[in-house]
């Protein structure tokens, strides 16, 4: 049995009684709630306070061959940081195997001639011993210890009457967008890709490969529904509720978290709505082409979400990948919306940025369904 092959005019009461169709299957299926209410609370919670880059206490060992007022100043210096466990030692033999261990992150050694030197030298009179097992780590402590360095010469130089050199350049930090440098300012937001994601393209997928499975999408097909119905009947009731869990994730994001949003709201809705209809029809694409549950599962978790999570400049930085993959990452739609994501939250309403983001989603979305438009035809092989 198979539905005319003659095209059929569109009808909105089809689309509606598929519409009422597809919401009380979604009532029906307790995952569709997990996915879109438990998980999204979950992933933010996650990413707001299990997850973080932000600086941390950082252990130490400081060596001085021979105390002098000028040593036991930087001692203090690095005693009163936040940021550093201090262990005050006379020979670093003892403090190495502790390096070694990953006991310590480095060790500051303060030679013998340090307060002769601090005084007629623009350069540390010190020398720092750091773990390079993990390079971040290394870097940022290398970093503490050249800003704390400079700060203990300005102090000195106030109460000794300029004494010490000081150094011949002057640097000052100002940070745009994120002044706190909270990592939760940018992690949030971007985890709010994430969880669309999930529900656009891996729950979509699965739902739809089921009735597949199931039989019902054959019953469907006999019906004198045509492709445009069928698509924006299948796709509606979960266009809706990603767009409620885009709502709940930003309300947690502002109140929970306080994640600043600088941007318009208007804004923010519209550039989620695309990127939902881009995971919708990916979603539908890959349910379209394989009809079965565990091959839509795989296909979308390897073809969206762990593309989402590791080309979107989410948490690993796409310039610090090969080039080969930087390009890779044009083809990722959540590179896009995590990138507009940050900037209507941190920024605001960059125009530029935000329409070559809305107009690269907007082609991806109309292939995704281009694709899905050709392969979806209402009638039983």
């Amino acid at each position: 049995m198979s539905a005319s092959s003659a095209p059929r005019p569109f009808s909105t009461r089809r689309v509606a009684g598929l519409i009422r169709k597809e919401v009380r299957q979604v009532l029906r299926d307790p995952s569709s709630f997990v996915v879109a209410i438990i998980l999204p609370a979950l992933l933010l919670f996650l990413f707001g306070y299990g997850v973080s880059f932000d600086p941390r206490h950082y252990d130490l060992g400081l060596v001085i061959e021979q105390p002098t007022p000028e040593t036991g100043s930087f001692a203090t210096s690095l005693t009163n940081s936040p940021f550093f466990d201090v262990e005050i030692s006379r020979d670093r033999r003892v403090l190495e195997p502790q390096l070694v261990a990953g006991d310590l992150h480095a060790i500051i050694v303060l030679p013998a001639s340090f307060s002769e030197e601090a005084y007629r030298r623009h350069s540390a009179p010190l020398q720092l011993i750091v773990d390079g097992a993990d390079p971040n780590t290394a870097n940022l402590v290398e970093g503490y210890i050249e800003l704390l360095w400079v700060n203990w010469l300005e102090q000195e130089s106030i109460s000794r009457g300029n004494a010490i050199a000081k150094p011949p350049i002057s640097i000052e930090h100002r940070i745009w967008f994120n002044a706190e440098l909270a990592s939760r300012n940018y992690l949030v937001p971007g985890s709010i890709a994430i969880i669309l994601t999930l529900i656009g393209s891996l729950l979509t997928a699965l739902v739809i490969a089921k009735e597949w499975e199931r039989g019902t999408m054959e019953a469907l097909l006999a019906t004198p529904i045509n492709v445009t119905e069928l698509l924006i009947g299948k796709l509606t009731p979960y266009f809706i509720l990603g767009m409620g869990s885009m709502g709940l994730s930003t309300l947690l994001a502002v109140i929970v978290f306080d994640v600043p949003l600088r941007g318009s709201l208007f804004v923010l809705v519209g550039i989620s709505a695309i990127y939902m209809l881009t995971s919708l029809g990916q979603g539908l694409l890959i349910s379209t082409l394989t009809r079965n549950q565990l091959v839509a599962a795989q296909i979308a978790i390897l073809s969206s979400f762990l593309p989402a999570f590791y080309f979107s400049n989410f948490v690993f930085e796409l310039e610090s990948m090969p080039i080969v993959l930087q390009w890779v990452s044009y083809a990722v739609p959540a590179r896009y919306f995590v990138s507009s994501l940050q900037t209507v939250f941190l920024a605001g309403d960059i125009t530029s940025i935000l329409l070559f983001n809305a107009a690269a989603l907007s082609a991806i979305a109309a292939a995704f369904f281009a694709i899905t438009l050709l392969r979806t035809r209402t009638r039983l092989d």
